[in-house]
């Protein structure tokens, strides 16, 4: 599928995302927040769902945790504008509560056509109910920072599933916030990883940086979401 074809399936989707009322969200957003980025990328980030900035504005991660997101982008030498980000919800669960498993459920769809579109080398999770929808059964205190092939039917064949932190909470804990910069360090080394397990060819991803951030072994709570 070559660019413009996808970017119209993907507008086609999010059109889709905008009208839908297939569960209580869409009862008390302002908006429906599809996601945004490369239709060319290889590599998506998945969060949780949308909160109230992203709510007003339709965008995702555009809040004090999407200027983290974009701050450890670029500490591996990447924008925001080389990825795909997204959520496992589309609309903001009120009170930032965490999303239902109906909810989760009556937006799966959405996130396996967007990653079927996209086909993306990496899957990046944020948060843990985003991590459970690609590496079911572990906890983000233990996961995080490792890697796991994804299943098919999630819409991302043969990509990798690396999980990460929400940046939100990184954001309440300088501890999880110093973990996060030393996970997204292996980020482009799993895309290289993936890539050769795909057999892909070349990227518009920038290449890895040639000093990673260092690790932390500072030991860290599975924390809440939002």
């Amino acid at each position: 599928m070559i660019d413009v074809e996808r970017q119209r399936a993907l507008e086609a989707i999010a059109t889709e995302v905008r009208a839908c009322t297939n569960c209580r969200l869409h009862e008390t957003r302002t908006k429906a927040v599809p996601g945004e980025g490369d239709p060319e990328t290889e590599v998506v980030f998945v969060g949780e769902g949308p909160g109230f900035n992203e709510d007003r504005e339709g965008r995702p991660f555009i809040g004090r945790a999407g200027d983290l997101l974009v701050k450890l982008l670029a500490s591996i030498g990447w924008r925001r504008d080389d990825v795909f980000i997204t959520n496992v919800v589309k609309c903001r669960p009120p009170e930032n509560r965490d999303p239902q498993p109906d909810e989760i459920a009556a937006c799966a769809p959405f996130l396996r056509r967007q990653l079927e579109v996209l086909d993306p080398a990496v899957v990046v999770t944020l948060g843990r109910y985003s991590m459970a929808t690609f590496m079911p059964g572990v906890r983000i205190s233990q996961a995080h920072g490792t890697v796991r092939p994804i299943d098919p039917a999630t819409g991302a064949n043969l990509a990798l599933a690396f999980a990460m932190y929400h940046p939100a909470a990184a954001l309440r804990t300088p501890a999880i916030e110093r973990e996060s910069y030393a996970d997204i360090a292996a980020v482009p080394a799993t895309l290289l990883a993936s890539r050769e397990r795909r057999g892909a060819g070349a990227s518009t991803i920038p290449e890895p940086l040639e000093e990673p951030v260092p690790s932390t072994d500072d030991a860290t709570p599975e924390m809440t979401l939002f």
